[in-house]
C-alpha cells in the first residue's frame, strides 16, 4: 500500500508541485491577511497542490505512450513503468483535481475555484493535447499554467486581484522558456524521438540561445518591476544579484553553445526562482517587522 501511493504521488510531479507550492506560499505572506489563521493558510497550499497535482497527473496519463518512448522518463514515471494502471491514474487525476477545485469553492470563494479549474484544463488538455505536439511555443503558452499559483492564492485570501501577484505571475511565466529550453537543448534526442516540435528540433540551437537570453533579460527585468508595488530594498538587492548572474549565464550559453553550459543553466535557473521567491517572503517578513 506505501507503494501504490507513492505512485500515485508521483503522478502529482512533486518536484515541479514543490514550486507551485512555494510561489504560492510567496504570494501569502507578501498578502498577508492570512499569516494569523495558519489554518486557512495550509488550505490555500493544499487547494493549490490538489489542482496542480490535478494537472500533472493527467499530462502523464495522456502522454503515458510517450514517456515511454523518451529516456528521461520512461525509468522514472510510474504509467511507463507499469507501477499503475491507466485507468487507476485517470480517476486518481480527476478525483483530486475535483477535491482541489471544490477546496477553493466551498472554503474560499468561487473566483479561486474558477481559475483552479481553468488552470487545469489549460494544462491537461489544451497545452498536453493541442500545444505540446504541434508547436515550437508549447513552453511559451503553456507557461501560463504553471504560473498561475501567485494569483490563486491571492485571490484566495482576498477574493480579489491586485498588481503584485500578476507581476509574480510574470516572472514565473517568462521564467519558464529559459528553464525548460535548456533542457531541451540537452534532451533533443528524446524530443526527436517521439516527433515533439521543440524549439531546438524546429529552429536550431542558435535561435534558441538567443531566445533563452532575450526571455532572461525579461524575466530579470520583471523581477525588478515589483520594487513598484510592494517588496522592499532587501528584495531588490537579491532580486538584482541572482538576475545579474542569470544574465551571465545565459549570455555564457549563448556564446558557447555546450550541453555542459545548458544543464549548468539549467540548474541555475531552479536556484534562481526558489532563492527569488525566498527573498520575496524575507523581503515581506522584514517589512512587518520594521
Amino acid at each position: 500500500m506505501k507503494a501504490t501511493l507513492a505512485h500515485y504521488f508521483q503522478l502529482t510531479k512533486p518536484s515541479i508541485m514543490l514550486l507551485v507550492v512555494f510561489t504560492g506560499t510567496a504570494s501569502l505572506v507578501i498578502e498577508g491577511s492570512l499569516l494569523d489563521r495558519p489554518g486557512r493558510f495550509l488550505l490555500v497550499l493544499l487547494g493549490l497542490y490538489l489542482a496542480g497535482g490535478s494537472a500533472n497527473a493527467l499530462n502523464q496519463y495522456f502522454e503515458r505512450n510517450i514517456d515511454a518512448q523518451m529516456k528521461r522518463t520512461s525509468g522514472r514515471r510510474p504509467l511507463p513503468r507499469k507501477q499503475i494502471s491507466p485507468a487507476g491514474a485517470l480517476v486518481f487525476s480527476v478525483a483530486i483535481g475535483v477535491l482541489g477545485v471544490a477546496v477553493f469553492a466551498l472554503f474560499f470563494n468561487l473566483r479561486t475555484a474558477a481559475l483552479a479549474l481553468a488552470t487545469i484544463l489549460f494544462y491537461s488538455l489544451f497545452y498536453t493535447l493541442y500545444l505540446k505536439p504541434t508547436t515550437p511555443q508549447n513552453i511559451v503558452i503553456g507557461g501560463i499554467a504553471g504560473a498561475m499559483a501567485p494569483v490563486g492564492a491571492w485571490t484566495a485570501a482576498t477574493g480579489a486581484m491586485a498588481v503584485a501577484p500578476w507581476i509574480m505571475f510574470a516572472i514565473v511565466f517568462l521564467w519558464t522558456p529559459p528553464h525548460f529550453w535548456a533542457l531541451a537543448l540537452y534532451c533533443k534526442d528524446d524530443y526527436e524521438k517521439v516527433d515533439l516540435p521543440m524549439l531546438p528540433l524546429v529552429k536550431g540551437d542558435r535561435a534558441t540561445v538567443d531566445r533563452i537570453f532575450a526571455y532572461t533579460l525579461a524575466v530579470v527585468g520583471a523581477s525588478l518591476v515589483l520594487i513598484a508595488f510592494t517588496a522592499g530594498w532587501f528584495y531588490f538587492a537579491v532580486a538584482a544579484l541572482l538576475g545579474g548572474q542569470f544574465i551571465r549565464r545565459a549570455a555564457r550559453v549563448r556564446r558557447e553553445q555546450s550541453v555542459a553550459g545548458y544543464r549548468s543553466l539549467f540548474g541555475y535557473s531552479i536556484v534562481y526562482l526558489f532563492s527569488l521567491f525566498g527573498a520575496m517572503m524575507a523581503d515581506g517578513v522584514l517589512q512587518r517587522w520594521l
